[in-house]
């Protein structure tokens, strides 16, 4: 799972419902792509998206913001890891066992890491998120975001504006393979 490229995907708690639906739309999309999506998918417009990736057959990268000893699996994770296409990773040690905002943004940062390229539906402003791109809008990879007057402060900040069609996010995905 980790050999294929893959995309970050991180979204605030907080998102404008004009977003989450182009949201779900590029999600959907994405399951008819060579690429492995990697998340926390710990917000509500993250775990839709996760429903939406296991209907699919490509995998997906599950990024929890504790250790992933002992931890307890739903039914659907377990069966797309019995077929190998969920990993579960975390790069917090055993004794991790509660998630934190501040492990939380150790996460998203690790997300980022494994990454080739990051979309972000919508990052509150100011928020950690927020403040996460804002580091990163310096860094090598791709990052991209929806384009909605919601984003501007991540559109400002340079983030690939995508519009409500899922063909864009492929577009940009399939520039990304060729760099």
């Amino acid at each position: 799972l980790f050999d294929g490229r893959k995309l970050g995907l991180l979204c605030s708690r907080s998102c404008p419902g004009s977003i989450i639906v182009q949201t779900l739309d590029l999600v959907r999309a994405l399951r008819e792509t060579p690429w492995t999506v990697v998340s926390g998918f710990q917000s509500p417009t993250e775990q839709e998206c996760l429903e939406i990736l296991l209907r699919g057959e490509r995998p997906v990268i599950v990024c929890p913001a504790r250790s992933v000893k002992g931890m307890r699996l739903p039914a659907v994770w377990k069966s797309a890891v019995a077929a190998s296409r969920l990993l579960i990773t975390s790069p917090f040690e055993k004794s991790v066992r509660r998630a934190t905002a501040a492990l939380a943004e150790e996460r998203n940062r690790f997300v980022i890491s494994l990454a080739d390229a990051v979309f972000i539906p919508h990052a509150s402003p100011g928020g950690a998120l927020y403040r996460l791109c804002r580091d990163q809008s310096a860094g090598k990879k791709p990052l991209s975001t929806i384009d909605d007057p919601a984003n501007a402060h991540l559109i400002s900040l340079g983030a690939i504006p995508l519009p409500a069609d899922s063909a864009a996010l492929l577009q940009v995905l399939t520039a990304v393979c060729r760099s």
